[in-house]
């Protein structure tokens, strides 16, 4: 028998080779498959919600909507469980700072020491950046400025430990006992708490006009070692100028998921509203939305009836 070239050989050895993988990846996916079942999309949610407007769909593994002014609960799910809060935390931060009565027009200089060592995450605010604590409290409220959050602890009388500890204290007097704070800025996971309490937190922020006023706007410009930056809301509702938002903040982390509490008035009501865990980018923006139709649309039925 008259021998076959070598480079034949090769060939069906990776033919051979190829065939394999092919087989185990299809095994693979197969078996993937059928231990996870497909979670629905977003459109999925509103397509659900469109065929029965008398329910709500929500993505958020845990929800709490309360009337603000009687404290009735409206809607909720999981409301009970206490979970990471991300940046949310900045809510506490900046009630803190404002109880103090420290002067807002101070400057503070952004340091190593405020760089996330923990998270990694990245910020335009370079060490050695001098801006007044006010323009701080304003990049931390409403864009989530992460350093300018621990700039602020940091610089407070008696430093970084201190300052957790009268964020802890503020939690227990406004009746927060769920929550534990670690940190300013909420990039550790050991912030946490549970829906109830956060309704307290938006209630008490909701109190400093400053809170008010900075997490709700859209967007500002700082100036920077002479370099004037853009910063914006966080949150996609207060820039889009159809909801009335009385107050805002968004947060995540990977082990809280995307967070969400706001003010607002929707259905001549206001209301408290906070979502978290929730999955997927705009999930939390999807959820809002959906509360927000399935009131308006509760509320013109019952106005009918």
């Amino acid at each position: 028998m008259q021998a076959q070239p070598r480079h034949l050989h090769s060939l069906e050895k990776t033919v051979a080779v190829l065939a394999l993988f092919a087989v185990l990846a299809l095994t693979f996916g197969f078996a993937q498959g059928a231990g996870n079942k497909k979670k629905p999309q977003g459109d999925e949610y509103d397509r659900a919600q469109a065929a029965q407007p008398e329910k709500v769909f929500l993505r958020s593994s845990s929800v709490l909507v309360q009337d603000a002014t009687s404290g009735e609960t409206i809607l909720s799910k999981n409301a009970d469980a206490v979970l990471p809060i991300a940046s949310i935390t900045k809510l506490m931060t900046a009630m803190v700072v404002l109880d103090r009565g420290l002067d807002l027009e101070d400057r503070v200089v952004i340091s190593t020491e405020d760089m996330d060592t923990l998270k990694g995450t990245q910020s335009r605010l370079r060490p050695g950046a001098a801006l007044s604590r006010n323009e701080l409290l304003l990049l931390a409220l409403m864009s989530s400025e992460n350093r300018a959050a621990a700039a602020l602890a940091r610089t407070y009388p008696g430093g970084t430990e201190v300052f957790v500890d009268a964020m802890n204290e503020k939690a227990r007097a406004l009746g927060m006992l769920s929550s534990r704070f670690a940190d300013s800025t909420g990039l550790t996971s050991a912030n946490v708490s549970s829906p109830p309490d956060l309704a307290r937190l938006v209630q008490a922020a909701h109190e400093y006009p400053v809170i008010r006023q900075y997490s709700t706007q859209d967007q500002a410009q700082v100036n920077v070692f002479g370099q004037a930056l853009q910063y914006r809301n966080t949150n996609g509702l207060v820039r889009g100028h159809t909801w009335d938002i009385g107050l805002s903040k968004t947060g995540f982390i990977n082990e809280a998921g995307r967070c969400l509490v706001m003010r607002v008035r929707v259905a001549s009501k206001d209301l408290v509203v906070i979502l978290l865990d929730s999955w997927g980018k705009n999930s939390r923006i999807g959820d809002a939305q959906r509360i927000k139709k399935w009131l308006e649309t509760n509320s013109a039925l019952r106005h009918r009836s």
